[in-house]
C-alpha cells in the first residue's frame, strides 16, 4: 500500500516541505498538495476572515 504524502509550509524558510520536517511551531499544515501548501498563508487568512464574519453574524 502506498503512503499518502502530506505537504507543509514553513513560514521561516518560505518553502514547502514533504512530510513534517520542521518543528511544529515552524510549519503550517498538513495540506493535500504542494500547491495548497504554497498558498498556506492565503488559505489561513481566508479561513480566519470567514470565521470573523460568522462570529459577527452570531452577535
Amino acid at each position: 500500500m502506498q503512503e499518502k504524502l502530506s505537504y507543509w509550509f514553513n513560514p521561516k524558510t518560505r518553502e514547502v516541505e514533504v512530510g513534517p520536517q520542521s518543528l511544529a511551531v515552524d510549519r503550517f499544515g498538513p495540506f493535500a498538495t504542494a500547491e495548497e501548501a504554497a498558498r498556506a498563508e492565503q488559505i489561513i487568512s481566508e479561513r480566519a476572515r470567514r470565521i470573523r464574519e460568522e462570529d459577527e453574524l452570531e452577535d
